[in-house]
């Protein structure tokens, strides 16, 4: 951002009827998520349902802006909200592979000993969420000198997501091929359904990837940069994604990683899940 370039919070006018669409989008989307979660009891799965809530708060935030573009307060929920909402995502994801391991019995695959791999991840997550949130909550000064801080501090959270997932995929790549090639009791018998899960957990990774290497763009860009110029970069390359994101996760839902007949007596008979799977649902 360039000394004399003045800070605003918009420079255009922020669509309603966009707004209105991935509002709907997103209600929907985090509605059908918070039923599975309760109805499959997998509670690991509430920081990714809470990341839905936060898109949908983001962008209501974005349609008030319409009508108050120089409004503080609305510009400020749905830049701190959408920002951070894949970081919510993400902690699940991270969870989802400890889990994984585990249904299989094959810990001593794991690039990590499974017992730290899931700690490792979800911290340096959580990190990387108040370091955004940090950032975000600067910037709300609107002090030009505070907001660049404010920009190199979402940054630096950023490129510390983007590590943090590439090496998460990289974890689970090893993980991968190496029960291809050393398939455990529980893989080879086929009730876990270990390996869409993890083509599951590679899709969510890689579109979350690509959003978070658009929001660097674009904050390197400054307030004054191409990207913040118009607005449908922000619906391509990050409403889209996160939608994309939610959508295929509810497709490929963690119950994949349950063996076939714990679901059918849960599902059926309302029963509380075998001893052996009860870690799979509630830690």
């Amino acid at each position: 951002m360039s000394e004399k370039e003045e800070y605003v919070l918009y420079r255009y006018t922020p669509s309603i009827a966009a707004a209105a669409v991935v509002i709907s989008v997103f209600a929907i989307l985090t509605g059908l998520h918070t039923y599975r979660m309760i109805r499959t009891k997998l509670w690991f799965c509430v920081p990714f349902t809470i990341g839905g809530a936060f898109e949908l708060i983001g962008y209501i935030g974005r349609a008030v802006g319409h009508s108050s573009p120089s409004s503080l307060v609305p510009f400020i929920i749905q830049s701190l909200f959408v920002l951070v909402a894949p970081a919510l995502f993400a902690a699940t994801i991270y969870m989802t592979l400890g889990r994984l391991i585990r249904a299989v019995h094959a810990e001593s695959l794991s690039v990590v000993r499974v017992s730290w791999l899931t700690k490792l991840f979800v911290c340096g997550d959580v990190f990387t969420f108040f370091i955004q949130g940090g950032g975000g909550g600067i910037m709300a000064s609107h002090d030009p000198d505070k907001v660049k801080l404010g920009e190199n501090i979402i940054l630096g959270g950023l490129f510390l997501q983007i590590i943090i997932f590439g090496l998460f995929v990289v974890a689970s790549i090893i993980f991968h091929v190496r029960l291809q090639k050393r398939p455990t009791r529980e893989a080879y018998a086929g009730d876990v359904k270990w390996q869409k899960m993890l083509w599951v957990l590679y899709a969510v990774s890689a579109i979350i990837l690509v959003r978070n290497i658009f929001r660097v763009v674009e904050y390197l860009g400054g307030n004054a940069g191409p990207l913040l110029r118009v607005e449908w970069p922000i619906y391509v390359f990050d409403a889209l994604l996160m939608a994309a994101t939610m959508t295929i996760w509810f497709a490929g839902y963690p119950t994949l990683i349950r063996p076939a007949k714990s679901l059918s007596s849960d599902s059926e008979s309302g029963m509380q899940l075998p001893v052996s799977d009860r870690g799979l649902s509630t830690k």
